[in-house]
């Protein structure tokens, strides 16, 4: 019988104290489903401790992606208060075990959302875009997991940092994106690289919040997911993430 409370305790120890554990998928057989209740009572342990819930992230949102890890369908975890980094802020690379960066655009959610939305309906629930940063940190051992580990690890998310707000617009297709650690870029690809249209992303954050029974509302943050590979960060640089028309976010890890 998995325990699941065992298995988001040890998860959370792992983030507090920035030192991996074993996979779980390697000691325990455990389900999709009942990883994503390790999710939740690993959120609701951040809860406790006086962190609120702001916001959903996305993840699988590439078709290459999905294949790699032999799923069809999107993965999604929860965003706390203690994660948003401010814009043009620092962070301590020492919190963090094996730290990845990656490029993505985030939505702000205007009105509370009933249900699922098609991309077409959701737009009307957004009230501005930016380019952001998300900063993921497996738990496990070696950056290495199954579809298993890394839902009940919430995704890997561990940090994020969202840019200057901009006006709605509903088409955010074949916009340029890129990474850029110290100045030099390292990652690049197009808003198309997420779901073929972000808006489409968001529409599916709808449909699994809803699945799930975690309601998206207003003042939340989406985060579409990523547009390029994450790039591992060390101390002493800085990760900048530009969207073509929506600017820049900035993070330095001291």
């Amino acid at each position: 019988m998995v325990n699941i409370a065992a298995i988001a305790q040890s998860l959370h120890q792992a983030a507090h104290q920035a030192k991996p554990i074993t996979q779980i998928s390697l000691e325990h057989s455990i389900t999709l489903d009942q990883a994503y209740e390790v999710q939740k009572e690993l959120i609701n342990l951040r809860l406790k401790e006086g962190e609120t819930l702001i916001g959903l992230k996305m993840g699988f949102t590439s078709e290459a992606k999905m294949q790699q890890m032999g799923v069809h369908d999107l993965i999604w975890g929860r965003l706390t208060s203690a994660m948003l980094i401010p814009n043009n802020n620092t962070t301590s690379r020492s919190q963090y075990i094996h730290p990845r960066v990656e490029p993505e655009i985030c939505f702000r959610i205007a009105q509370d959302i009933p249900g699922e939305l098609n991309e077409t309906e959701v737009i009307e629930y957004v009230d501005a875009v930016a380019t952001a940063i998300e900063i993921i940190d497996s738990r496990y051992q070696n950056f290495k997991f199954s579809l298993e580990d890394v839902v009940a690890d919430n995704c890997s998310s561990i940090g994020f940092v969202v840019g200057d707000w901009m006006p709605v617009t509903k088409d955010l297709n074949n916009l340029h994106m890129a990474l850029n650690i110290d100045q030099n870029t390292v990652a690049e690809g197009s808003s198309n690289d997420i779901m073929n249209n972000p808006w489409k992303s968001l529409a599916a954050a709808t449909r699994l919040a809803a699945k799930y029974g975690e309601p998206i509302k207003k003042g939340m943050y989406i985060m579409a997911g990523a547009a390029t590979n994450a790039e591992f960060i060390q101390a002493n640089q800085t990760a900048a993430a530009t969207v073509e028309t929506l600017g820049e976010a900035t993070v330095s890890f001291r």
